[in-house]
């Protein structure tokens, strides 16, 4: 709950969440017994390219719909499709792909697109095709604005600031977001001032976090506003990192997975964005050693964050629900309130997925 972990009470739902009381109601159509176990809002992922052998950049129906029927098994209720840079038309065509999907019962909810590029500084691509790149253009956005609702790009490249101003004063529903970036302190504070207001994957793929230059992460520190978003994953970041990243940032953290196809699959070689991943040992990289997206489900980035820090169970669930929630606008999504839709997840004191509900339905149980 909103205000911490409530013992001994019965939650009634439908599609939505109607009270939380000590009583059952006898006119309830079923009961199920948690057995200790604890509830939670669902996890909304807001970065994720793909799982379970799919990916946004497939741009068909199928391959979102098979992520969307993996997520909930790892606690995930509702997530962001991400896409990757690529030619204009492969991205216009998973553009169009999410516009015309309709999220079914069974599946985790889908809320739209995250431009992770074309808009973003070579020298920083990370798992990104540099060859894609492609100064700030607001067309793409304009054209797709009904469904767009983050964009990550990098602020200090030709042709930003016109972009931001822009999209923050046409469509203020859209996050912007620093990443795959060289920006410096100064630069993205800068990029804060003008209407960005939250940063990619902190620590990976910026500017370092040096002591003369504090970069990025050291803009994201200073600005109280900002959000941030991380892969707790084991593989992103060092646990020292985690743990002054929760010092920093508190509950301005979210946590995402980054996840590519082969996320909940074995490992082994893998598409990503035209470019071969191999998988192995938790870890994706591509011929060269640059790690490319996670494999990380979202439940045991919650546990990693959880006992990699001085995080509480309640503030670790709070970065992959009510933060990511806030962040988009959905004050229906992220916490167990009245009113609120039902998207619930039950897990053990491992954070072991039991049950998974969306809009009301179970749609995963062990």
């Amino acid at each position: 709950m909103p205000e911490g972990i409530v013992e001994g009470k019965t939650l009634l739902y439908d599609r939505t969440i109607r009270a939380v009381t000590s009583e059952i109601d006898t006119d309830v159509v079923e009961v199920y017994d948690a057995k200790g176990a604890y509830l939670a809002p669902g996890f909304v992922d807001i970065h994720i390219h793909g799982s379970g052998g799919a990916d946004t950049m497939d741009a068909t129906e199928e391959a979102l719909s098979t992520i969307a029927r993996i997520l909930p098994g790892t606690g995930t209720t509702a997530f962001v499709a991400t896409t990757m840079t690529m030619s204009y038309e492969r991205i216009v065509a998973a553009l169009e792909a999410i516009r015309r999907y309709e999220t079914k019962v069974g599946e985790a909810t889908l809320l739209g697109a995250h431009l992770e590029g074309p808009f973003l500084n070579p020298t920083r691509s990370g798992a990104q095709d540099p060859s894609h790149i492609v100064p700030p253009d607001t067309h793409l956005v304009s054209s797709y604005a009904d469904i767009v609702k983050l964009v990550t790009l990098a602020p200090e490249v030709e042709g930003a600031e016109a972009f931001v101003k822009t999209v923050r004063e046409r469509f203020p529903h859209i996050v912007l977001s620093i990443g795959h970036s060289e920006a410096s302190y100064a630069q993205a504070s800068e990029a804060f001032a003008w209407g960005v207001r939250h940063v990619t994957h902190l620590f990976n793929a910026m500017s370092p976090y040096r002591h003369r230059e504090p970069g990025i992460v050291g803009a994201c520190f200073d600005d109280e506003s900002t959000t941030c978003d991380i892969i707790a994953d084991g593989v992103h970041l060092h646990s020292h990192h985690l743990r002054l990243i929760k010092r920093m940032k508190a509950e301005k953290t979210i946590l995402i997975t980054d996840a590519i196809r082969a996320g909940c699959m074995k490992a082994g070689r893998y598409d990503l964005g035209g470019r071969t991943v191999r998988v192995a040992e938790s870890r994706a990289v591509l011929p060269d050693g640059t790690i490319a997206g996670s494999v990380v489900k979202m439940n045991e980035a919650v546990r990693r964050y959880r006992d990699e820090t001085d995080a509480t169970l309640c503030e670790a669930v709070y970065a992959a629900s009510t933060a990511p929630a806030a962040l988009l606008g959905l004050s229906r999504k992220g916490r167990i309130a009245i009113g609120c839709d039902a998207d619930m997840v039950i897990f053990d004191e491992d954070l072991g997925i039991i049950r998974t509900v969306i809009g009301g339905e179970c749609v995963y149980e062990e």
